[in-house]
This record gives C-alpha cells, structure tokens and sequence, in this order.
C-alpha cells in the first residue's frame, strides 16, 4: 500500500489545527443543490410518470431513512461521548503502556475490546478514530473495528435471547473473533500514514493545550472539554450516517428483497443473498439476531451466520462512516477482507459441516 494523495499542511491559528476547508465545502454544497435540481428536471420530465407510484415510493425511501437514521442515532451518539471522553482523560503514554504492539497480541487484544467498550457498528467508528489519534497501533483498532459490534455484552444478550446456546450463538462469535483477528493481523503491515486520513483531511482534534488530559484543567472544565469534542465527533461523523443511511434506504426501495429470497434452500446462493441483504438493511447488531431467527427456517445455517457476521463489520452505512476515518483504498479493503473471509467461512459450513 503506497501512499499516493497529496496531503496538504495544516494551518496553525491560536493553537487550533485548522482545515482551509469552507471553498471545497461551498463547492460540495453546490455541486448537491445542482445535481438534485437536475435530477428533479428530468423525473418531471419523463413521459409517462406515474407520480402516485413515484410519491408512494418516496414516502417508501422516507420511511425507511427515518428508521434507519433514528435507529443509530443514538448508538452514535453514544460512541461519540467516549470518544470525547477518551480524547480528554487518555493518554498516549496510557495506550503505548497496557496495549500490546506485536503482530499477534494486537489483533488478538483488538478483537476482544468490545467487552470494555460495547458499543454497535455505528459508535465503534468515533471511538476508534479516537484511539487512533491517541496512538492505538493499526491492528488493534482494525480488529476492534470489525469485533465490537458483536463481540460485547449487549449483542451476546440479544442473540441467546434470540437463538439460545447453540450453534448460531457459538459460531457467530467464533467467527467474528477469528475473521477480525485475521484483519488485524494484515493491516499489521502497513503503515498508519498509508491507512488513515490525515488529521488536517478528517478536521478533528482538540486545542493544543488538551492533547494530554494533565495540560488540561481538572474537574468540571475537563468533563465539559470531553462533551464539547463529543459534540464535534458526533457531527463529524453525522454526515457519513446521513448519507449511508440513504444510500441502504434507496437499495431497500428499489431492489426486490422477494429475489434475494428465492435462494433461501441453496447452499452457495443462500449465504450470498443473506450478505447481500445483511449490508443493504444495515440494521443495528443488537437487534439483527431477531431477525435473522425469522430466516432460519428458510435459509441455511452458514447463511443465518454470515447475515449475523458480515453485516455488522460492514454494511452500507458504516462504510461510509469509515470514509471519516480511513483512505478510500483501505475502506475498500475493509469491505471485501471481512467479505471473502465470511463467504468462505460460511460456505465451509454448509458444504462440510451441515
């Protein structure tokens, strides 16, 4: 992986790492106003539109966005004041001392740190942004990336309530262990400044003077320093949730989930179809095991377990959240290692274990 954007320096004023970013954001803004101005041109303009149909599937793609969107907020939300908190009370000297930076015990650590911060798929991406800002070696956070939203107390509660002890229970978790170990341990070969975005592309930091939680001020003045970068985390990374939030509403609107389910019974096409339909429902993993258990009487046992691996590492909505934390390349990568690692873990399982 080697390094080929430009990275522009930032500018330093009253002790603030800044971004001479409004032009490319007025540019942004114009750029949207335009292209859903033309695209409201030509819907008006095509002969023959049935505007009930097209009103009712807006109100279709509205509805879903809302659920979506309001389903996540919260865990956002909650993700963002640890980062926050995180930001202000630890150290880099505290991550360099308990966190272990060899290949191995990395990714392993990685992918068990879900139980000391349980958090879903959408507040692990500001948490894990944040510990890397405060030198969390790649490994570590690329296995927690991927583990968290299954590997914590939370979703293990929802999915015996929903499965019981057994064999969805086990593999679930066995499988998300090993695949965001094995994650890990690739991205131990790379470079931070090959994998992350730039403090000065990213926008986030604190004034100089809160790097390290004792330049700061104690007691209240430092909790609310922790609340005001929370803030900031959570608009950050607001717009990354806004726009995959809409992106897995129109592919609900718009692609037949009746096809999807046609495979239900084959051993190949089943577990296609159910990762395919896990990344574009994009539903929260503390509530996925009860309905994949809707499934389970149709579809295979690899596909029921790929539904609850791969879409909480990685669905529409936070891969494009990962855009607030990675490069465009690694984001990529973070997409198809946990897919080819789960289709072939579940096909494993139908072909030879079922």
């Amino acid at each position: 992986m080697e390094t080929t954007e430009l990275e522009q320096q930032p500018e330093e004023v009253a002790g603030h790492t800044t971004v001479p970013a409004p032009e490319k954001r007025f540019q942004n803004a114009i750029r949207l106003v335009v292209g859903v101005l033309v695209l409201l041109i030509l819907i008006s303009a095509l002969p023959g539109l049935n505007l009930r149909f097209a009103g009712d599937r807006l109100q279709t793609f509205t509805t879903i966005f809302l659920g979506i969107f309001i389903e996540a907020v919260p865990f956002l939300l909650a993700g963002s004041l640890v980062s926050g908190f995180i930001a202000v009370f630890v150290d880099q000297n505290t991550i360099a001392r308990y966190v272990p930076r060899r290949a191995v015990p990395a990714a392993f650590t990685g992918a068990l740190m879900g139980f000391a911060f349980p958090v879903c798929e959408c507040g692990v991406v500001p948490v894990t942004r944040r510990l890397y800002q405060k030198g969390l070696p790649l490994p570590v956070g690329i296995a927690f990336l991927l583990s968290a939203p299954v590997i914590n107390p939370v979703v293990l509660v929802s999915t015996y309530a929903a499965f019981g002890f057994g064999p969805v229970l086990i593999g679930r978790y066995v499988l998300t262990f090993i695949i965001a170990f094995l994650v890990g341990l690739v991205f131990h070969f790379a470079k931070p400044a090959e994998v992350l975005r730039p403090p000065e592309e990213t926008g986030i930091g604190l004034p100089d003077s809160y790097h390290a939680p004792e330049a700061a001020a104690k007691g209240e003045k430092r909790a609310w320093t922790a609340v005001v970068t929370a803030a900031d985390d959570f608009l950050d990374m607001a717009r990354y949730l806004i726009i995959g939030s809409m992106l897995a509403a129109g592919m609900q609107t718009f692609v037949s989930q009746a096809l999807l389910l046609q495979f239900g019974g084959a051993p190949v096409l089943s577990v296609v179809a159910m990762m395919a339909l896990a990344f574009v429902l994009s539903i929260c993993s503390t509530v996925d095991a009860f309905l994949a258990l809707s499934f389970a009487g149709t579809f295979t046992t690899g596909s029921i377990l790929s539904f609850l691996v791969f879409g909480p590492m990685v669905d529409i909505k936070s891969a494009m959240m990962f855009l607030g934390v990675f490069r465009r390349r690694i984001v990529l990568y973070l997409i198809l290692l946990p897919l080819l690692f789960t289709l072939l873990f579940a096909l494993i399982i139908n072909l030879f274990l079922t």
